[in-house]
């Protein structure tokens, strides 16, 4: 049977684009710098609900990337987020705009490999995080449940 099937026959093929020369990128070049940083602004919500707000928050706070910070803020999160208010809401959502490693220093007080801004010098919140990220009661660090705050 396999003698029936219709197989492409190798001068089917086309070649869409030529292949380039390797020589044609000899003078590209790239460069790696470590005080290069992209900003892009935080997205401006108009309306939100502080359900809504507080959904997202939860959110952001579990799915960073870096699994330090994600422990860090889930917990944080399901502790502290219901009984925040709305200004502090507000100064937590600025705080998740920042980088994962700069939230984490900053939380652990590692102000030798990223300075503290000046905005959060004097924030509540941030001392709370940070007393948070002590882990005092040296509990075993986990991401919590969703339905956990």
């Amino acid at each position: 049977m396999l003698s029936k099937l219709a197989l492409p026959r190798p001068s089917a093929f086309r070649i869409v684009s030529p292949i380039v020369p390797a020589s044609n990128f000899r003078n590209l070049a790239c460069h790696y710098s470590s005080d290069v940083r992209l900003r892009i602004p935080p997205i401006k919500r108009v309306g939100e609900t502080l359900e809504r707000k507080r959904a997202r928050l939860v959110y952001q706070s579990r799915k960073r990337g870096i699994l330090e910070t994600d422990l860090l803020l889930s917990r944080f999160a399901a502790k502290y987020l219901d009984t925040m208010a709305p200004e502090e809401l507000d100064e937590y959502d600025s705080l998740l705009d920042e980088l994962d490693w700069d939230i984490y220093y900053w939380a652990t007080k590692n102000f030798d490999v990223t300075p503290l801004p000046e905005k959060f010098q004097d924030s509540k919140l941030l001392k709370k995080l940070q007393d948070f990220s002590e882990n005092r009661e040296k509990v075993v660090m986990r991401m919590p449940e969703l339905g956990s705050r």
